[in-house]
């Protein structure tokens, strides 16, 4: 008889201290539409308006063609010596472009090889174009 005595005077005393260091919830429900907000290089481009608006079992084509835009733009940080924003963040154009032509017919599993290709290509100067960056305090 003791022990659910017990048990039930520190649930009782557990109570209050759960209470205190709940989080506080809020009733706002107001959307905040601000524009994100990075570290480096808060001027990007947007990207294309298909990337937001596909259906979600299409996102691999989302994830294939920013691969590709990173990879162009570590492409030419390295070229370049420059990871200013212009250059690694640079307009979607070319990388749309050089997508519709390479992957927009594509299936799923094709994108994904082509995903891995292209890391492939981005690991192999990833640690030159983060010297370069970092060294400009872009990184």
């Amino acid at each position: 008889m003791r022990k659910p005595i017990l048990a039930l005077m520190l649930a009782a005393l557990a109570g209050p201290l759960v209470a205190q260091t709940s989080p506080q919830v809020s009733n706002d429900l107001t959307v905040d539409m601000s524009p994100q907000q990075y570290r480096i290089c808060n001027d990007r481009p947007a990207r294309p308006t298909w990337m937001d608006e596909i259906n979600p079992r299409e996102a691999y084509k989302t994830r294939t063609m920013m691969r590709l835009y990173e990879l162009r733009s570590w492409q030419a940080i390295k070229s370049s010596g420059d990871c200013g924003c212009e250059i690694r963040f640079p307009p979607w154009d070319a990388a749309s472009a050089e997508y519709e032509e390479r992957f927009a017919t594509s299936t799923q599993a094709e994108h994904t090889q082509a995903r891995l290709a292209l890391r492939d290509q981005q690991n192999q100067i990833a640690r030159e174009v983060q010297d370069i960056c970092e060294a400009q305090g872009f990184w």
